[in-house]
């Protein structure tokens, strides 16, 4: 930023302003590179994080011994149907937001000179996106549970996961707008607290708040994850599909090479009516 500020204030063709140009290419290409980084070890991370939560609640729910050893030994098991299963969630998000950003072209060039009309469409354009955002979003969460506990992945992951939320969105939603508002809270405490605090705050004050945040934005992870596993059963329940505990246990010991997995329509889950 401060280099961005000399260069605006610098004549162009001197020897400053190429000097300070090269070192300001230097420093983008560098902060990318570290983005793209940090992006590839955040997502590899929350997805395996996320196996391993959604294990643990299900050893929890069958009664099923669990230690830190055995979920360790079991993140690598779910590798291939995890990656699987979120790139198609990545390429039907890319492609929902290239075809919104198509519709939003198409409508600023209709209504460029209707600015009433223009309006009103950008407002529920917006409200349209978010619904729709918010939609994929809630199905990836739920799919992410599917991969774990049943032998479903990929865009078959991404279809069990639609047919379960069915008439339990509202929950889900709800669930999903308390986390979300964790997140920007806690987002919100730290750039005022920590990032954008001035220095008579103390940089003891900064740490402590720092470290706040962090235990913080700990539980409101867990809690996000605990809760996608919990939807899982309930919607299991809702529609009337009964989860056998000691089949689902033995599911989970697959991981584990306690025995040849079962196929999907021994695992889980048959359906009866109340």
């Amino acid at each position: 930023m401060f280099n961005e500020f000399m260069l605006d204030r610098t004549p162009e063709g001197t020897r400053s302003y190429d000097k300070i140009s090269n070192v300001l290419s230097s420093e983008w290409t560098a902060f990318f590179l570290f983005k793209i980084g940090y992006l590839i070890f955040f997502i590899i991370l929350s997805l395996l994080s996320t196996s391993a939560v959604v294990y643990t609640i299900a050893c929890i729910y069958t009664a099923k011994e669990v230690t830190l050893k055995k979920v360790l030994s079991v993140v690598p098991k779910v590798w291939k149907r995890l990656m699987v299963t979120f790139i198609w969630n990545f390429i039907i998000i890319f492609a929902y937001n290239i075809l919104s950003l198509l519709v939003l072209i198409l409508g600023a060039v209709m209504f460029a000179y209707v600015p009433f009309v223009g309006t009103l469409f950008l407002v529920l354009f917006v409200v349209v996106y978010l619904i729709g955002f918010f939609y994929i979003t809630i199905i990836w969460n739920l799919a992410t549970v599917v991969y774990v506990l049943e032998e479903s992945y990929g865009l078959n992951a991404m279809a069990k996961s639609q047919g379960l939320i069915k008439g339990n969105m509202g929950i889900s939603v709800a669930v999903f707008i308390v986390v979300g508002l964790c997140f920007f809270g806690i987002q919100l405490m730290f750039e005022f607290f920590v990032v954008i605090s001035d220095d008579g705050q103390g940089i003891g004050n900064r740490i402590g708040y720092g470290i706040i945040c962090l235990v913080l934005l700990t539980i409101s992870m867990l809690f996000g994850l605990v809760t996608q596993t919990i939807i899982y059963f309930v919607c299991k329940s809702y529609h009337h599909e009964n989860i056998d505990k000691s089949c689902l246990a033995d599911h989970l010991g697959g991981y584990l090479g306690e025995y040849v997995p079962l196929k999907s329509k021994d695992v889980q889950l048959e359906q009866f009516e109340v």
